[in-house]
């Protein structure tokens, strides 16, 4: 079987497949797998997460067609390059048994003739958003999640089925397991530490309305540091020239800005900061794999306690305002007592982990088994007639 493994965003969603790909590789090697990659930034990236996990993993690395003048377009924002990129390379994707994505985008790929690879989803984050329980899920031929949370949600709106999913199953810990315990402190002081992780979409976000407001606060502040590390997709590209409105925190040394470097998603801030500050990333999820004190900004004023989407605000304490932030943040800290049962429950409800084993590697195994069930005739039933 070929089965092919494409990277179209931004690099985040790359650890949360990337290891199953590597897993297969190993334990199956009847199957050629193909990690197919758009752009020159990439690769360098894959590679460093292959080197970690597995270096002599039997993997081959496609570069997408895209040609100059298309490209060159996308780069301007005139034409959307992931659908342009599949697109473009549609008879290569045709080509394979099954195609493995972390992305929903590639779904295109069903609406421009390409029906015959199996398309399975292996999800990226592990969030409670609506945008993870679309409607266009149920076009996927196999699904793998981290755990009962996700499933159940999935099941009760029909769009999975018995047979055709798999739960337990999130890889970007496995490429991190012995980085899951506190990383080394980012600064030179004995201050905790605050991680401020605004999502990117505006409706949802805290940081069109109240992000710079809260950057002006720790930046006078004298008892905490601050990471600022928001989504990926805030920033992206995080070019030179969008660092300039922070220059002047940059010259702190109590704070970090990290618009989209490889730290920003490879666990780097979640495993270092004493305090996730944030809205709606699932980033949270994988904050609490230690509890910790949270607090949450609702910049939107959401009667969101009934909401499902919002289930991780429960968490910790939730505020609408940040004029008083030191004191909420004390709160925080002082009322996590009250949430490190529910951090917890929250954790093993998200993500149901083999214990002793790589989920990587039981995602590879549920890909294959599913892939030859689909490849195996269907077995002939007995009949028995009756004489009358």
């Amino acid at each position: 079987m070929r089965i092919v493994f494409p990277y179209l965003a931004q690099p985040h969603q790359i650890p949360h497949s990337l290891p199953i790909a590597i897993e297969m590789a190993r334990r199956y090697p009847q199957c050629e797998i193909h990690i197919a990659y758009h752009g020159h930034t990439a690769l360098p990236f894959i590679r460093r997460l292959v080197a970690e996990y597995a270096p002599d993993a039997p993997l081959h690395y496609d570069a997408l067609a895209l040609d100059p003048l298309n490209a060159m377009r996308c780069a301007r924002g005139q034409v959307p390059w992931k659908q342009l990129a599949l697109l473009m390379n549609r008879d290569y994707f045709a080509s394979f048994d099954a195609i493995a994505t972390p992305e929903r985008t590639s779904l295109f790929l069903r609406r421009i003739g390409v029906k015959r690879p199996r398309m399975i989803w292996t999800r990226h984050g592990a969030g409670d958003r609506e945008v993870g329980f679309s409607r266009d899920v149920n076009q996927f031929d196999f699904v793998l999640m981290a755990g009962h949370r996700i499933e159940q949600r999935l099941l009760e709106r029909g769009l999975i089925r018995p047979g055709a999913y798999a739960t337990g199953v999130y890889a970007k810990f496995d490429w991190l397991r012995p980085a899951l315990q506190p990383g080394p402190r980012l600064f030179d002081n004995a201050r905790p530490t605050v991680l401020y992780n605004p999502h990117f979409s505006p409706a949802l976000s805290s940081w069109p309305r109240l992000g710079m407001q809260i950057l002006e606060h720790f930046a006078q502040s004298g008892r905490y540091n601050l990471i600022f590390a928001p989504h990926v997709r805030l920033f992206d590209p995080p070019r030179t020239a969008r660092y300039k409105p922070f220059a002047r925190f940059m010259r702190l040394p109590h704070l970090r800005i990290d618009l989209g470097s490889e730290r920003s998603i490879d666990m780097s801030y979640t495993r270092a900061a004493d305090l996730y500050l944030g809205d709606v990333s699932s980033q949270v999820a994988e904050f609490i794999h230690r509890p910790r004190p949270c607090l949450f900004v609702d910049a939107h004023a959401r009667e969101w306690q009934a909401d499902p989407n919002f289930a991780f605000w429960n968490l910790g304490p939730v505020t609408r305002s940040v004029d008083a932030l030191d004191s909420q943040i004390d709160g925080a800290f002082a009322a996590h007592a009250n949430y490190e049962a529910a951090q917890r429950r929250y954790f093993e409800e998200t993500f149901e982990l083999p214990p002793g084993q790589a989920s990587a590697a039981a995602g590879a195994d549920a890909i294959v088994e599913f892939l030859q069930r689909q490849r195996s005739p269907a077995p002939r039933m007995a009949t028995t007639l009756a004489l009358t």
